[in-house]
């Protein structure tokens, strides 16, 4: 049921915005009451959240080149097509932008960008490993660093987004990685992980690398 809910919630966003969403629709989409919605997800902003949950347990096959330089910017790169494919870009753009309406997706959208930055740790922690990059290096934050000019494009000052902006911020991150600005200051506490918390013949998904 959960899946058919969220496919559903994920095809109305993205047809028809946060400002189209409702129960109604989602119930008559997915085949699932209208009673069931509201007392398991209490309205649109609980089913929202949801999607960006189901989203976030979605696996990632991260990039391993033996190289910090090379994984990172294949995780941009990644971002950059998903976000200007013209089929699936819609639904993540549409689910960000519906996440940002209400505390609950706002929360949710917190929580899975969270999951993910610690999920692709691995990359730098691996590069920590091979002796690329410091002991203590925050591997969240080496992710956050890559991605945020792309999302920054993207949802903040809608400048067009394209491969040099994707490449250049991995190099950056990379960069300053190397020079250890992601490890902790003298005597400051490392940064905490945060735990991770249809009619239509379109497969909408909110893709993996968001």
């Amino acid at each position: 049921m959960r899946e058919d809910v969220v496919a559903a919630t994920l095809a109305e966003v993205t047809e028809k915005g946060y400002a189209g969403l409702t129960v109604e629709a989602v119930a008559t989409r997915s085949g699932v009451h209208k009673a069931t919605l509201y007392r398991r997800w209490g309205g649109v902003d609980g089913l929202v959240a949801d999607a960006l949950t189901a989203s976030a347990d979605q696996p990632w096959l991260l990039p391993d080149t033996g190289d910090l330089g090379e994984d990172l910017r294949r995780i941009t790169h990644e971002v950059f097509a998903v976000f200007t494919d013209p089929d699936l870009g819609p639904t993540p753009t549409a689910l960000i932008a519906a996440a940002q309406r209400s505390d609950a997706g706002a929360t949710a959208l917190r929580a899975f960008f969270a999951a993910r930055h610690d999920q692709a740790a691995e990359v730098a922690e691996r590069a920590v490993a091979r002796g690329e990059l410091p002991e203590g290096t925050d591997g969240a934050e080496v992710i956050r660093a890559a991605t945020a000019p792309l999302y920054y494009r993207l949802f903040v000052t809608g400048e067009p987004l394209d491969t040099l902006t994707a490449e250049r911020a991995a190099d950056a991150a990379a960069l300053a990685a190397r020079a250890g600005l992601f490890t902790p200051a003298p005597g400051a506490a490392a940064h905490p992980a945060t735990p991770s918390g249809d009619h239509d013949e379109t497969n909408h998904q909110a893709p993996e690398a968001i």
